[in-house]
């Protein structure tokens, strides 16, 4: 089985050696290609307005000049000679849950996969301020991913879906299992603009990364973590309302 590793943390990226680490249980034909700084918040963009430049770090091991989905562009299009069977994108550090997912350049590579028709899962390790800068930080990520990994190899994938994971910020014995659950939404609070001056007394605006206050919702994403347990996802990438077509397709006829 050959297996796609990428990430939006960057090339050097320590969630990344975690992954490698987890997707060599189930194979020993691993490539990684990944963005060759950090692209956190990149979200589903492509490198548009400058050339991307693709360098070779070792046998396997590239880096992009670009975003998560341009690194998955560049593997499946010049990096690899035939499609890989699985897309793994992580370990990011933090976390992924809610509508965060939009911004994420971790989930976003995984969208890019799935576009392609490839299996394809993004993995978050939550993380506390005690375990910050720690071997225990991905220690969640690295006891379990396998474990989740598992069942995911065979079972189905529906077109254009892929699955999501976050694993609670715990020692590997206290999580408590995973759970199967839906995207949560946070209460919309976006965390803090920090404003500051330049050497040459321009100001500028920096995006704070406060926690979001969020109302937990039974059998979502955000209330698996604060339980103490693995969220896993599915998510699918038709963005359509149904419910409003026929209403909007009315108001339409009725304007005429």
């Amino acid at each position: 089985m050959r297996i796609l590793i990428t990430n939006d943390d960057g090339i050097h990226a320590p969630g990344l050696t975690v992954l490698e680490e987890i997707a060599r249980e189930f194979s020993d034909d691993i490539w990684v290609c990944a963005p060759s700084e950090e692209q956190s918040g990149a979200g589903h963009s492509l490198t548009l307005n400058r050339p991307v430049r693709l360098q070779q770090f070792g046998e396997r091991r590239f880096a992009v000049t670009g975003t998560p989905t341009d690194s998955v562009m560049m593997s499946l299009r010049e990096v690899l000679d035939t499609p890989p069977d699985l897309i793994l994108s992580g370990v990011n550090r933090g976390a992924n849950l809610g509508d965060d997912i939009t911004y994420s350049g971790t989930v976003s590579a995984a969208i890019e996969g799935a576009l392609a028709g490839i299996r394809s899962i993004a993995f978050s390790q939550v993380y506390s301020r005690e375990t910050a800068g720690t071997d225990a930080e991905f220690a969640a990520a690295r006891a379990w991913g396998a474990k989740v990994i598992k069942p995911l190899i065979d079972v189905p994938f529906s077109p254009r879906t892929l699955v999501n994971v976050n694993f609670p910020p715990l020692a590997a014995d206290a999580v408590k299992g995973i759970r199967i659950v839906r995207q949560g939404f946070h209460d919309y609070a976006r965390g803090s603009i920090v404003e500051g001056k330049d050497p040459r007394g321009q100001r500028y605006f920096w995006f704070g990364l406060h926690p979001i206050e969020h109302t937990l919702d039974h059998g979502t994403d955000l209330e698996a973590i604060d339980d103490g347990y693995i969220a896993v996802t599915p998510l699918q990438l038709d963005l359509t309302h149904y419910a409003s077509i026929d209403t909007l397709a009315q108001r339409f006829v009725d304007a005429e």
